[in-house]
């Protein structure tokens, strides 16, 4: 089952679950529909070695997904395991990310044969050096900053260029490493907006004209430095995430005067065909989770160590965060403006 938000690389993880069940282990493999909606509900289709040829570099799942949990069903837990006994179904692999995992970290408590494999383009799960989908994303923002930053210096503006990560600015330190940025505003440093304007006046001293400011849509501002309104929430209850870069190119105009402009990435970051690294790390952990089954090394979670998939025990993978290192951000600052 596929659950949370959609990733590229999905349908690669698919993929090699299918293939290296079936044909290596003489496996019957079979997807459930909509995340643990499916499980819940019994709602699935047959995977073969057919059905999944030709998915390695599609986009979404074949399986569909949703921010659905157990937790939402009554006695959804005890439904999704009842499901997969009486199916006679051997484990149940678990692709997604943190609410999807501890999802499954529950249900192994209760007795269900689960392995996880982790998710999501914020690479924000611990236990793992990189998550699927997120070299994609980065790929995806990097070739964004490259095309702003050409009308940026054209225009001589300032280019505030908002990407994805709620609690985490993994995609926005890469990407801003790798566009170039001037400026990098991540969740784990809450900034100062006053900071920000002098490190522009200094690089537009020098006769540069336009920069880049890359910035996670959950970063904050310092208390004080720019006033942020009462955040929204979705009807999961989430803080609904967004808008600071708008907030970020007003209050740059305000305060140094150089002309403005903010991109919002968005959702393009997790559509599309996944880069060929993330093709190759799907197949890796499609292959790992099917070996850990048959290795009854149930209560796993798939990851990557170094150059090695190695399988990491979901209580310890679950609600411990993965923030950006600071040594990955100093290195970042030396480029600032």
């Amino acid at each position: 089952m596929t659950g949370g938000g959609d990733c590229p690389g999905l349908n690669a993880v698919i993929r090699a679950v299918t293939k290296t069940a079936t044909r290596s282990f003489g496996d019957e493999v079979v997807g459930f529909m909509e995340g643990w909606q499916g499980v819940i509900e019994r709602n699935f289709i047959d995977l073969t070695n057919y059905d999944t040829s030709g998915l390695i570099d599609q986009g979404g799942t074949i399986l569909g997904t949703s921010r659905s949990s157990p937790g939402l069903y009554d006695g959804g837990l005890e439904k999704a395991k009842n499901s997969i006994e009486e199916m006679g179904l051997h484990a149940l692999v678990v692709i997604g990310g943190d609410g999807t995992l501890r999802a499954a970290h529950e249900l192994e408590t209760l007795g269900g044969n689960v392995v996880g494999i982790p998710k999501t383009i914020d690479n924000d799960i611990a236990g793992t050096e990189y998550t699927f989908g997120f070299n994609t994303a980065v790929q995806i923002a990097t070739d964004l900053i490259d095309r702003l930053r050409t009308t940026a210096e054209s225009h001589n503006r300032v280019m505030v260029v908002e990407v994805m990560g709620r609690h985490v600015g993994h995609v926005a330190t890469h990407a801003g490493i790798a566009g170039g940025a001037e400026v990098i505003l991540i969740p784990e440093q809450p900034f100062d907006i006053e900071e920000v304007c002098e490190r522009l006046r200094r690089r537009h001293a020098t006769g540069r004209y336009s920069s880049i400011i890359v910035a996670a849509e959950g970063a904050l501002p310092r208390e004080g430095s720019v006033e942020f309104g009462e955040p929204e929430r979705d009807m999961w209850g989430n803080v609904k995430i967004g808008g600071i870069g708008d907030l970020i190119g007003k209050s740059v105009e305000q305060h140094t005067g150089f002309e403005s402009r903010v991109t919002v990435l968005g959702h393009v970051q997790r559509g599309g065909t996944p880069t060929a690294y993330d093709r190759v790390l799907c197949t890796r952990y499609g292959v790992a989770a099917v070996e850990a089954i048959h290795d009854r090394e149930f209560g796993t979670m798939v990851a990557l160590t170094g150059d090695t998939i190695a399988r990491v025990r979901l209580n310890e993978v679950i609600d411990h965060e993965k923030p950006v290192s600071q040594r990955l951000y100093d290195v970042a600052s030396h480029f600032f403006a």
